[in-house]
């Protein structure tokens, strides 16, 4: 059997991401799509706009074969830590392939890349740490630290999103010794922040949203499969699409309640950054107070990532305990078809760290982190599906 691995959000599952499933498989040549997928909270510091059992539905509709879970405490985090979660688990399920979308489109580069970062990691990391210095936010302070390096034209563009991600998966996989090999499909359509939907049928995932917040499902039905587009449309009739607006008011009353002292114990409150959103925590919105909290050095992306782990009371002691080793404690299976069970059944004794279907009993470490976020990510619903949590979170798999 071949596999391929991708490492996904799916918020929400859109016609890029079926034509990324698609080609993932015919490059390859792969049997057996896998996909790690983030679960209540993001990479962006951003909740899901809809659970994680659903997009893994969406997910298994249009092409994957098995769907695990990227644990929380990977899931927001910085590229390099969000990268070594999700390799680790495509390792464990003895992954061939690994395929990632890029602004490149082609892995030469970024196997150069690599090359040329670790040839020049003690020079690169002392221009980090000067630009850093300068106040530069952290994606700002390595890419002009890349750039002092006078790096090839031929490298790719480390600015672009999914560049910098491509990047991290490679160096993930060389650190852990992973025999698969790394593959790149270009990205088509609309660039990954845009917000406004073109006219062909492929939008990112932004825009996407970004039209749930103001108009009806209806909207972005040309943007994603029939399958995915009626999962979406028929929850949105039982339960909020969801957006940080909904946790605006549970982070303000932490924000403002709880002393600055125990504050500063939360996981990335860093340099005052938990005083600089306290003092902006009265504002109108999450919106509002995201624009006026932001400055040179914290990027939106930072300020989002301290504000989950603020939401959830993630402290620095907690993560570290969760993150001993730096790579998951377990997978948890979320979905699978008939040739995804085939394949995990003839793949199981050789795992070394354990495949779960439920997260029962007594939690530490990574499990207690994720329990914590599945009771967060419901605080908003109506009273009577704020417990729905318990329900998605023990469920077994979907299995189609």
């Amino acid at each position: 059997m071949t596999v391929v691995g991708v490492v996904v959000e799916y918020n929400p599952f859109h016609n890029g991401h079926a034509f990324h499933l698609q080609e993932a498989r015919r490059v390859t040549g792969a049997d057996t799509v896998v996909a790690v997928m983030s679960g209540y909270f993001l990479q962006r510091g951003e909740p899901a706009v809809v659970p994680r059992r659903l997009r893994t539905e969406m997910a298994l509709l249009e092409g994957a074969d098995i769907v695990v879970e990227l644990p929380y405490a990977f899931s927001s985090q910085h590229a390099s830590i969000f990268a070594r979660g999700a390799v680790s688990i495509l390792h464990q399920l003895g992954a061939d392939y690994l395929c990632f979308g890029s602004e490149a489109g082609t892995i030469e580069p970024f196997l150069a890349l690599a090359s040329f970062l670790k040839e020049h990691r003690t020079e690169y990391d002392t221009h980090v740490r000067y630009f850093s210095r300068l106040g530069y936010s952290y994606p700002r302070a390595a890419s002009s630290a890349f750039k002092a390096l006078s790096p090839s034209a031929d490298l790719p563009d480390m600015a672009e999103p999914n560049n910098s991600l491509g990047l991290h998966y490679i160096q993930a996989v060389q650190s852990l010794g992973a025999s698969m090999v790394p593959v790149t499909i270009k990205r088509t359509g609309a660039a990954f922040h845009d917000k406004e939907l073109p006219s062909k049928h492929i939008a990112s995932a932004t825009a996407i949203r970004h039209k749930l917040t103001y108009e009806s499902p209806a909207s972005v039905e040309p943007y994603m499969p029939a399958s995915s587009f009626s999962l979406l449309s028929n929850y949105a009739g039982k339960a909020p699409l969801v957006q940080w607006e909904h946790y605006f008011p549970f982070l303000q009353a932490k924000l403002l309640t709880v002393s600055s002292k125990h504050l500063s114990t939360m996981y990335e409150a860093e340099e005052g950054l938990e005083r600089l959103l306290a003092k902006h925590a009265r504002s109108e919105s999450f919106s509002v107070m995201m624009k006026e909290a932001k400055t040179k050095r914290y990027t939106m992306t930072r300020l989002q990532r301290a504000c989950i782990q603020i939401l959830l009371g993630v402290t620095k002691s907690e993560m570290a305990g969760a993150m001993t080793d730096g790579q998951p404690q377990y997978m948890r299976l979320l979905g699978m078809t008939a040739a995804g069970r085939r394949y995990l059944q003839h793949r199981k004794k050789s795992f070394t760290i354990p495949l779960k279907t439920s997260i029962p009993g007594k939690k530490t470490g990574q499990a207690l982190l994720e329990e914590r976020a599945a009771v967060t990510y419901y605080l908003p619903f109506p009273a009577s599906k704020n417990e729905r949590w318990k329900e998605e979170y023990t469920l077994p798999p979907v299995i189609l």
